[in-house]
């Protein structure tokens, strides 16, 4: 799946917000490192969900091979972390059809990259979803 600039930034926002660490295992890496990706819990191919923070969690690489690789295992293990409730909203959320213009994607990556800019310049963890 391509990665889009509204992806890039969504993703620089998600890793920002989580201080590089990885929600699994707690390892933490340098800021703009590769071995820390975000990791959607339901995958980006689901429109409604693919730019929504309740959807993703922060991974250190080898978290993230083990969660793509295990589904069993990483299921009960995201059950936990993130609770049954919210589980069960995002299978809702899974199943609604959206669609997104190439000019809300454009949007959509301006917001991340405004809200990206004023967390590092605030030394803020937290933003605003687009969803």
């Amino acid at each position: 799946m391509k990665i889009k600039p509204a992806d890039t930034w969504f993703s620089k926002c998600v890793r920002h917000s989580k201080n590089w660490t990885s929600e699994k295992c707690g390892s933490v890496h340098e800021p703009g490192s590769m071995g820390m990706h975000t990791s959607h819990i339901v995958p980006r191919r689901y429109r409604a969900l693919r730019w929504s923070v309740s959807n993703v969690q922060c991974l250190c690489f080898p978290c993230h091979k083990w969660f793509g690789s295990e589904p069993y295992e990483s299921g009960l293990w995201i059950r936990k972390f993130i609770g049954d409730g919210m589980m069960d909203l995002l299978i809702e959320k899974k199943n609604q059809t959206i669609k997104v213009t190439k000019a809300e994607e454009k949007e959509i990556a301006a917001h991340y990259r405004k809200e990206y800019n004023r967390m590092v310049s605030e030394n803020d963890n937290d933003f605003d979803s687009w969803q």
